[in-house]
């Protein structure tokens, strides 16, 4: 490889003849009407046995994918990596893994996903890349090495480093320090997980052109991984008061991101139909119309943590108090970030590859009330004025396995926060309790299959435990039961597409301080739907406000609420109305 070369090349602008974004249905954007479907590949399926899902796992599994009805599927990320971060640590962004398989395993799994009328997005990560990445190898050799400003570095002579704070190393510090350069470097999170200097030109037509490389595959967008933090003050001044020590918030709000997002726009995403979608760690319903707003030179959408940080014990890691959280307050939320994004469109999620499974942490998982608990988020999710995301084995209602040993971890945000409270004297008791809650390593466990052993995710035992109760919750039982979670799954999504007022009309709250109904109304011309969802486990009333009941249009019991006022536990309506 020629590195001076690499640092020098120019990225040529793609040519008027590639697609521009395009409408569907309504004047909409394809990705307005959208279903999305998050597929971890180490956990989906395992085409050669070694208990790692791969690329070819994916594409055997894709017809299963199709008929779900759901339209786009988001990889997390398959590039060269040693997966200190599980993937998330890319030490080469043209490469695939291979315990992941080939490029061209790849380019076989893409064509066939588009010949069954799926879409496939990439996650994309701009902000850091492994230390075992050449460019930093390179930088890390020397001050004047061509590679060195391709990463954020602080010189020991000049002191210690302001303060940055880690999401992931034991001592909670961004700074490391390397003794052959008497430097620090920057990082986030990991210490294999350098960031990289956007402030450099050199670092942004680097990563255009790694964008155009997949596009140019025919990938159909990203999902771009902590986007908002890519811009840096290099100054590092001190943490400016305003923020009250959220460091976060933050890292979210770079002097120049606005620049870089609209550079990025006019370079490589105007060229292209796509669908991208900012991971907005640290953005605010202040700041979200930066990133989305259709005047600006942007993305298409954004999803929030606001949402996935809910009811969490202040100054503690990811610890929720017994009794949950608060409906109002969940309501509230949804209603204030859709009237945020009211001018552009809007993303909603309960679950991803960084959250606990989406029915241990917003429902409930008891034998009794696992299913229909389900039913009634994939409902909220699915009538929605956004873009809705589904992890893999939402649909089954799969939940969490609650791991009681610290071994049974894979994930290095638990295991390191797990030392860091070892080396401060913390509870590691409660720590781990806390953990079975809200641990990333719940949704990571393998896809449930069948009853065969290891869930039929593969022959071999698998990178982490599968969850013991894949013998009565795996998609094989579900395919043929009429009223499993899969099929009610299948049917919401065929009647969010089938009715104009899910796919595009507005929203209203209804019966805003009702601690146990999460009630509103979607509206498109002249028709009206009344979305009516129980979160709690014992009948509930509400207040439809002068609403009157025309038609039934789907429920999650098998027998039909004749009332307009009372809801079963965890029961959801969706029901055409008229005032």
């Amino acid at each position: 490889m020629n590195l001076q070369a690499g640092v020098s090349k120019k990225i040529t602008i793609a040519p008027s003849g590639y697609a521009k974004p395009g409408v569907g249905e309504q004047g909409q954007a394809w990705w307005k009407q959208a279903v999305v479907y998050q597929v971890y590949p180490r956990s989906f399926n395992d085409s050669n046995n070694d208990g790692i899902g791969d690329i070819n796992g994916i594409t055997e599994k894709l017809d299963y994918i199709a008929s779900l009805g759901v339209d786009v599927i988001w990889l997390n990320p398959i590039f060269m990596s040693p997966n200190h971060d599980n993937g998330y640590d890319i030490s080469d962004y043209k490469r695939i893994m291979p315990e992941f398989g080939t490029l061209a395993d790849f380019e076989n799994m893409l064509a066939q996903a588009h010949d069954k009328g799926l879409k496939v997005i990439l996650d994309f990560v701009p902000n850091h890349c492994s230390s075992e990445h050449e460019w930093f190898q390179q930088a890390r050799q020397s001050r004047d090495n061509p590679y060195r400003d391709f990463f954020h570095w602080w010189p020991a002579e000049k002191g210690l480093p302001p303060k940055r704070w880690s999401f992931f190393a034991v001592d909670a510090s961004a700074w490391r320090y390397e003794k052959k350069t008497n430097s620090y470097y920057l990082h986030y999170f990991s210490a294999t997980q350098p960031d990289l200097n956007w402030e450099n030109p050199a670092v942004r037509q680097a990563m255009y052109q790694i964008m155009h490389f997949w596009l140019k595959k025919g990938v159909d967008g990203f999902r771009m991984d902590v986007l908002p933090f890519i811009s840096k003050d290099t100054a590092f001044p001190e943490l400016p008061a305003s923020f009250q020590g959220d460091f976060v918030k933050y890292y979210a709000q770079g002097p120049h991101l606005q620049q870089y997002l609209a550079e990025m726009y006019d370079q490589v995403l105007s060229h292209y139909n796509i669908m991208t979608v900012a991971e907005g760690t640290g953005v605010t319903t202040d700041t979200v119309m930066n990133f989305i707003d259709p005047k600006r030179k942007a993305l298409n959408l954004l999803y929030h943590d606001e949402g996935m940080n809910l009811g969490y014990l202040p100054n503690q890691f990811k610890t929720l108090p017994e009794s949950g959280y608060k409906l109002t307050e969940f309501k509230q939320l949804y209603t204030k970030w859709n009237d945020a994004v009211k001018s552009a469109w809007g993303s909603v999620c309960l679950g991803n590859h960084d959250q606990a499974r989406m029915v241990s942490r917003w429902g409930n998982d008891s034998e009794a009330y696992r299913e229909v608990s389900a039913k009634m988020l994939m409902t909220f999710l699915l009538t929605m004025r956004a873009t809705p995301f589904f992890y893999a084995g939402d649909e089954l209602a799969m939940s969490n396995i609650g791991f009681d040993d610290i071994s049974d971890y894979r994930d290095i945000e638990t295991l390191n926060m797990y030392q860091q409270i070892k080396e401060n004297g913390g509870d590691l008791h409660a720590f781990i309790e806390s953990q079975k809650i809200t641990a990333r390593d719940n949704s990571r466990t393998p896809f449930q299959w069948g009853t065969q052993a290891f869930a039929g995710f593969s022959e071999a035992k698998p990178w982490i435990r599968v969850n013991p109760n894949y013998k009565t919750v795996n998609a094989a039982e579900q395919q043929t039961r009429k009223n499993s979670p899969l099929n009610y799954f299948r049917k919401l999504i065929q009647l969010r597409k089938q009715t104009p007022a899910l796919l595009h009309g507005e929203y209203q709250l209804l019966d805003a301080d009702n601690p146990d109904v999460f009630v509103y109304l979607r509206q498109h011309q002249s028709q009206f739907v009344l979305v009516a969802l129980n979160f709690k486990a014992d009948k509930s009333a509400f207040d439809a406000q002068g609403w009157i009941r025309r038609k039934r249009l789907l429920g999650n019991y098998k027998s039909d609420n004749m009332e307009l006022s009372q809801l079963r536990p965890y029961e959801a309506i969706v029901m055409e109305v008229t005032s």
